[in-house]
């Protein structure tokens, strides 16, 4: 790394007084055997492995990388760990303060330091997808002819937010959310390690369990209260870090929510309960507590999909998209954005019109097959494709509804035992009246009680 005046003098205060720096610096790994979670970029022979000069030799030298992953699960750390581990010149920039002039700087010393004394250069990139595309365009060559080699990070898909040459030339490599047991493990670290709290106070269980819905994954935001707390309980003379302590030096309350328990099914429960009685205002609450007590937000998208259908179905068609693009969206950009499209979801389900017969169709059908009518089927409707099909009178009599005017044939599609049945029962809700005008004229068709017309 080369820094310049500030950054040493920083750096020289930080080694005087260790204290003065944030937990989180303090805790940063030194190794990669240090580092918390991503196990599977960490194997022997992996890419960054072999940034640090692990298994260097030969002819494939290492390979330029891309960190996609949401903040605080260790894109940085990585960096950092390749900075102190490696013998490479290592340069960092930001893409926030940094721009092509500063990116040609770093190339043409990175050509001199290869030229003039064999020094391979390693460029850390923050925020890479802030960049625009000419000054992604400036980083080619040095990538390409490896006079540099690249570690960029990006919180966002790389495959929208960097040039595709750019992301040709390099391996991408997918940071995995870090679970409660990564962050338990790197906070009761960071308790009894000489460089951070130094065994000064002590961290209960109901405060831990605090501390993780607070982190929401977040290693840095986890530290970062850990400490607040710390700070509080030295400050009032206590060796403990109290929960009412915690929620005193972070400024939130603990959400009585047990993932695993009561809470998790009960909050779940009102939260769906509430769309379906079409109170958003109830239901965002109830989402606010799921979301503040780290609640998997797949888990709230799913049950908003299974809202969509069951309590909207055909009274609002879209809401099921709506929850659908919102689970998709809630597994590519996780929390805290993923809040946002959970919010949108939410809103839009409850002040959809309602309906259920979506769900009571399926039901009533269900407990008709479960109770045994399930008789043949007739014998027009059968399969009569092969080969003496027709001699057993498969498909004999069947009417192509698309040869007919308004594409509707009158005969019997459903068993003996069941013909007639209704299963379907459309509301006046919403977008569902015109299905239920559509299904009685088709009905109607059906059974060969009106004139020709069309089931529009």
């Amino acid at each position: 790394m080369e820094p310049d005046l500030f950054t040493a003098a920083a750096e020289d205060r930080q080694e005087k007084d260790p204290a003065g720096s944030p937990l989180a610096v303090r805790m940063r790994p030194r190794t990669l055997d240090e580092v918390v979670g991503q196990q599977h970029l960490l194997k022997p022979g992996s890419p960054l492995r072999r940034l640090v000069g692990e298994g260097e030799g030969g002819p494939a030298g290492p390979s330029s990388v891309f960190l996609w992953g949401p903040p605080g699960i260790g894109k940085t750390t990585l960096a950092y760990v390749v900075s102190q581990a490696t013998n490479k010149r290592f340069v960092e920039l930001s893409a926030i303060t940094a721009g092509v002039k500063e990116v040609r700087a770093v190339i043409d010393g990175a050509r001199r330091a290869s030229g003039g004394f064999g020094k391979e250069t390693v460029l850390f990139l923050d925020e890479i997808h802030r960049f625009s595309k000419a000054q992604q365009d400036s980083l080619l060559p040095a990538v390409e002819n490896r006079w540099v080699t690249l570690i960029a990070a990006t919180t966002e898909n790389p495959y929208f937010s960097v040039i595709s040459p750019l992301l040709s030339r390099s391996l991408l490599l997918t940071l995995e959310p870090l679970t409660d047991d990564d962050l338990r493990g790197l906070m009761r670290r960071a308790l009894t390690d000489a460089r951070g709290l130094a065994g000064a106070v002590t961290l209960p269980e109901d405060t831990e369990g605090h501390l993780l819905r607070i982190a929401g994954g977040d290693a840095r935001r986890a530290l970062t209260a850990l400490e607040a707390g710390a700070g509080s309980a030295l400050a009032k003379g206590e060796k403990e870090i109290t929960l009412r302590t915690l929620e005193e030096s972070v400024d939130r309350a603990a959400v009585k929510y047990d993932r695993a328990g009561d809470q998790h099914y009960d909050v779940a429960s009102a939260l769906i309960k509430s769309i379906r009685g079409s109170d958003v205002d109830a239901a965002l609450h109830y989402l606010a507590r799921m979301i503040e007590a780290g609640e998997d937000p797949r888990f709230i998208a799913r049950r908003l999909m299974i809202s969509a259908s069951e309590d909207i179905g055909l009274a609002d068609p879209t809401a099921l998209q709506t929850a659908v693009a919102a689970a998709q969206a809630v597994a590519m950009i996780g929390f805290p954005e993923a809040r946002i499209t959970l919010s949108q979801a939410t809103i839009a389900l409850a002040l959809a019109p309602k309906s259920n017969a979506a769900y009571t169709a399926i039901d009533a059908a269900l407990a008709d097959v479960r109770a045994g009518k399930a008789g043949p089927v007739p014998p027009h409707l059968r399969d009569s494709h092969y080969k003496g099909a027709q001699k057993l009178g498969h498909g004999q009599g069947y009417q192509y509804p698309h040869d007919l005017p308004g594409g509707i044939a009158a005969q019997q599609y459903a068993p003996d035992e069941v013909h007639g049945a209704r299963y379907y029962e459309p509301t006046r809700h919403g977008a569902e009246a015109r299905y239920a005008d559509v299904a009685e004229r088709v009905r109607a068709r059906l059974r060969g009680t009106t004139g020709e017309g069309t089931a529009e």
